[in-house]
């Protein structure tokens, strides 16, 4: 009998432990002010508070504010949070059904376009190129840039005013009413500033801004359009995508490629993980940034990163700049600039990070991004000093302890 009630008071206290509330406390090692999306695991947290892994609790701040979260495929709470230099920020888990969120971040396939896969956070706007297009004969490899300067979910309208205006146009034109097809084209292409930003950055046969390649000397081997695709993120402060290649010739071998992308709220730059399945022996890779002709001067070379100020595809019309660049946290053997024979379909070239002797399915994560000169980086200086700050934080990441 006593052993009947020992285990009884044992179950009734575990069960007061589970139900207290739990502590996460996001420490700042550095003398810079914080201000990101951290990662704690969710089975952890869930089990201190006796929870299932899910949307069962409720996220408070130090103000008592309830606090956004998002629970990634992976297993992780993320958490957008802000924290002073060298200073601790301190959030209460408790249990409790959570506050509808706001969305910052959202992607999905457009199969009314060509097989796009776009994205966007509150800072810009990507897009990479789907076997719709590779059917088409259209060579565009790299990753496209869409500048924003709102922090508002934009890509779906763009989308739906662009396509959804192009029978009407089409109409005018046939009718010969060439200048009201042209003005309503005016109003309605996402290729013109309505004053939330636009597409205007020219890829082409190109890495764009960020894609991956293999290297066979100092030949680019360029990817064509994703085969398969799966998303496993999608918002509110995280989008992550899985994507399969066609396998291409390599020396001899076909090798397939594969990437795990994801966005962050808040960030300029997209993490992006690849790797080669079916190589016998090491690869080279490289990722970089295309580099037009008209300002083949800005492009800079660093120990572990490229950036580059492009002109955009109308520099006189446009009269601003799209800052991208590319950055290898855990280093490269080398930086460079090769050019493009002939300077053909107005690319000069490409600044490169190169990597080379990457073992068969061996893994590289890197980073690739982008801002806007009539938005959040008004110089290319800012755009180093975003580089240099972000470098350092994933060097420094801040510190998330579960109490």
């Amino acid at each position: 009998m006593k052993k009947i009630v020992l285990s009884f008071m044992l179950g009734l206290i575990a069960l007061s432990v589970s139900a207290q509330q739990v502590t996460l406390e996001v420490k700042n090692n550095t003398s810079q002010q914080r201000q990101e999306v951290v990662e704690v695991d969710a089975k952890t947290v869930c089990k201190k508070l006796g929870v299932d892994v899910g949307r069962n609790f409720r996220v408070i701040n130090a103000v008592r504010q309830e606090v956004d979260y998002q629970i990634t495929y992976d297993g992780k709470i993320l958490l957008d949070v802000s924290v002073r230099p060298l200073g601790t920020a301190v959030f209460t888990v408790v249990k409790g059904q959570p506050r509808d969120v706001k969305f910052f971040v959202k992607g999905r396939q457009y199969p009314e376009r060509v097989d796009d896969i776009a994205w966007e956070n509150d800072r810009g706007a990507y897009r990479l190129y789907g076997p719709a297009l590779q059917k088409s004969g259209e060579r565009a490899y790299g990753n496209d840039v869409w500048t924003k300067n709102t922090p508002n979910l934009e890509v779906e309208n763009r989308y739906k005013v662009e396509l959804d205006n192009h029978p009407a146009i089409e109409k005018l034109k046939k009718e010969g009413k060439d200048e009201e097809a042209l003005a309503l084209e005016e109003a309605t292409t996402y290729h013109f500033d309505h004053g939330y930003g636009l597409d205007c950055y020219k890829v082409g046969p190109s890495l764009g801004c960020g894609a991956p390649a293999l290297m066979d000397g100092r030949n680019i081997i360029f990817p064509y359009c994703y085969k398969d695709y799966k998303i496993l993120d999608n918002g509110p402060l995280r989008f992550t995508v899985s994507l399969t290649y066609h396998p291409t010739d390599y020396q001899g071998q076909q090798v397939t490629e594969h990437r795990i992308l994801s966005l962050d709220k808040g960030s300029n730059f997209n993490r992006q993980t690849v790797w080669y399945e079916g190589a016998k022996k090491n690869v080279d890779i490289a990722s970089g940034v295309v580099i037009h002709n008209e300002d083949t001067q800005s492009a800079v070379l660093g120990k572990d990163f490229v950036q580059y100020a492009d002109p955009t595809d109308n520099p006189e019309g446009q009269n601003f700049q799209i800052y991208v660049g590319v950055i290898f946290p855990a280093g490269v053997s080398e930086t460079c600039q090769i050019e493009n024979e002939g300077h053909t379909n107005g690319i000069y070239g490409h600044a490169l990070c190169i990597k080379r002797n990457v073992r068969p399915n061996e893994k590289l994560t890197y980073y690739w991004g982008s801002a806007w000169s009539k938005y959040d980086c008004r110089t290319q200086d800012e755009w180093q000093l975003r580089i240099d700050n972000f470098r350092q934080a994933l060097k420094q990441p801040l510190a998330v302890t579960v109490k």
